[in-house]
C-alpha cells in the first residue's frame, strides 16, 4: 500500500450523484473494516457541507473530509499529496473537470470519472496523455452507465466470439432492450454544455460527427448513424429501433478500447448502438416518438444535483443485448443487465468498483487516459457481478 493517507478521496461528495458513490463506499468498503483496505475520505469545496452530507448518509462521525477546490492550485496540490486516486462526479467535465486531470496527469495520481463528453476527453488526450504516461497516473473516463455495460459488454461478447470462433466480429450492435429510469441532471447539464460548445468551436463539432474521435491518427470503415428509426433485420423482419441518446458517447469509446487495445476487434471493426421499440406499427410509432424526444437538452429536465427518489432508483433497472456477426455469417450473443435505474444506483456503484478495480486489481495498466475495457479487463466485470447488481450473460 502506499504512504498517501487516502486510496480514494471522493470528489464531489456532495452532490447527488456523489453522495450515491459515498453511501455505496460505507456499505461495500467501511473505512478501517474492509478486506480491501481501501481507505477513503468524502472531497467538495465546503467542509460544513460534507459534514452535513456525511450526518445525513449516516456514515461514521470519523469519515474523513476533504476541501477539494479544483479552483484552488494550494487545495488541488494538498490533495494530490494525500491520495492515490480521486473519483470525481463533478461535471459538466469540460466545465469542472480541466484542473483536476491536469493535476493527476502531473502528479501520478490515479482518476476515474463519469464523463459522457467525447470533444472534451480529446482535448484531455492530446493535453495530458504524455505527461500521464511518464508520470503513471491512470486516467479512466466514463466509468458510469456511459460506458461500462457497453464497454464491457462488446469487450465481453469478443472474447466469446474469438474463443468460439477463432477471431474477432467485424460487426457488433449494441441494442438497449429494456430500460427505466432518469439520466441525470449532470448528463443533461453536460449535453447542454456540449451543445454550447459546438455553437462556437467547429472543432467541436467535427470531433462530435466523428466516430473516430479518440482515436488520434486512426480512422476505421463508415459507421452506421444511428440517427434514424429503422427496421433491424439482425433482430427480425418487422423489429424497430430508435436512436439511442448515450450512443454518441459510447460508440466513441468503444472505438477508443479497441483501438488502446491495438485493434483486438479489427481495424474493420462495425458498432453502433440503438433502443429497440417493438415490432409492427406499434413498435415504429414509439421510434418515432424516441426518435422526437428532445427533453434531456430542454429546460425542463433534471438540474445538477437533481435526481430520482430513492424509491424510483431502486425500482429501474437496464437491459442490453449485444450481437455480433463475422462476414461468414458467424454469431454470437451477450446480454448485460443491472438491477438499479442507470443514471444513478447503478452508476454510483458502477464508478466506486472500477476506482478499487484499478488500485487493488489493474497492476498491469500503465498511466495513460484510457477507457473502462483496456484499463480494468475482464477483472471489473467480476467486481460488477459479485458487487454492483449487473449481470454479463452469453445468450
Amino acid at each position: 500500500m502506499s504512504s498517501k493517507e487516502f486510496d480514494i478521496v471522493i470528489h464531489g461528495a456532495t452532490g447527488f450523484t456523489g453522495r450515491l458513490v459515498a453511501e455505496y463506499m460505507m456499505a461495500r468498503y467501511p473505512n478501517g473494516s474492509n478486506a480491501e483496505g481501501i481507505r477513503w475520505a468524502m472531497g467538495g469545496r465546503s467542509a460544513e457541507k460534507l459534514a452535513a452530507v456525511r450526518d445525513e448518509i449516516g456514515a461514521p462521525k470519523d469519515t474523513p473530509l476533504v476541501v477539494t477546490d479544483t479552483a484552488n492550485t494550494a487545495s488541488l496540490q494538498a490533495l494530490m499529496a494525500r491520495t492515490r486516486l480521486v473519483l470525481t462526479t463533478v461535471g459538466p467535465y469540460q466545465l469542472y473537470g480541466n484542473e483536476m486531470v491536469a493535476a493527476c496527469a502531473a502528479s501520478g495520481v490515479d482518476y476515474v470519472d463519469l464523463c459522457g463528453e467525447p470533444a472534451w476527453m480529446r482535448k484531455m488526450i492530446d493535453a495530458h496523455e504524455a505527461q500521464a504516461k511518464a508520470s503513471g497516473a491512470r486516467i479512466v473516463f466514463s466509468c458510469g452507465f456511459d460506458s461500462v455495460p457497453f464497454d464491457m459488454g462488446v469487450f465481453m461478447l469478443q472474447s466469446e466470439f474469438k474463443t468460439k470462433f477463432g477471431h474477432a466480429a467485424s460487426r457488433v450492435r449494441g441494442r438497449v432492450r429494456k430500460m427505466k429510469g432518469t439520466f441525470s441532471g449532470g448528463t443533461a447539464a453536460s449535453l447542454k454544455a456540449t451543445m454550447a460548445a459546438a455553437g462556437s468551436d467547429p472543432t467541436v463539432l467535427d470531433l462530435l460527427r466523428n466516430p473516430f474521435s479518440l482515436t488520434p491518427g486512426f480512422t476505421g470503415p463508415k459507421q452506421p448513424s444511428g440517427g434514424k428509426p429503422m427496421i433491424d433485420e439482425a433482430l427480425g423482419a418487422d423489429m424497430w429501433v430508435a436512436p439511442f441518446v448515450m450512443a454518441a458517447i459510447n460508440t466513441r469509446n468503444i472505438h477508443r478500447s479497441n483501438f488502446l487495445m491495438a485493434h483486438t476487434y479489427g481495424q474493420d471493426f462495425v458498432y453502433d448502438e440503438m433502443m429497440i421499440t417493438g415490432s409492427g406499427e406499434k413498435g415504429q410509432a414509439i421510434a418515432n416518438h424516441v426518435a422526437n424526444d428532445k427533453s434531456l437538452g430542454g429546460e425542463g429536465g433534471p438540474k445538477p444535483g437533481e435526481g430520482p427518489s430513492k424509491e424510483e432508483r431502486e425500482t429501474g433497472f437496464y437491459d442490453v443485448l449485444f450481437l455480433a456477426e463475422d462476414a461468414q455469417g458467424n454469431k454470437a450473443r451477450v446480454s448485460v443487465k443491472g438491477d438499479k435505474d442507470p443514471g444513478y444506483g447503478s452508476t454510483s456503484k458502477m464508478i466506486t468498483e472500477c476506482a478499487v478495480c484499478l488500485l487493488t486489481q489493474s497492476k498491469e495498466t500503465s498511466g495513460g487516459l484510457w477507457t473502462p475495457a483496456p484499463a480494468l479487463g475482464k477483472d471489473i466485470i467480476t467486481r460488477l457481478q459479485a458487487n454492483a447488481g449487473l449481470t454479463f450473460a452469453i445468450e
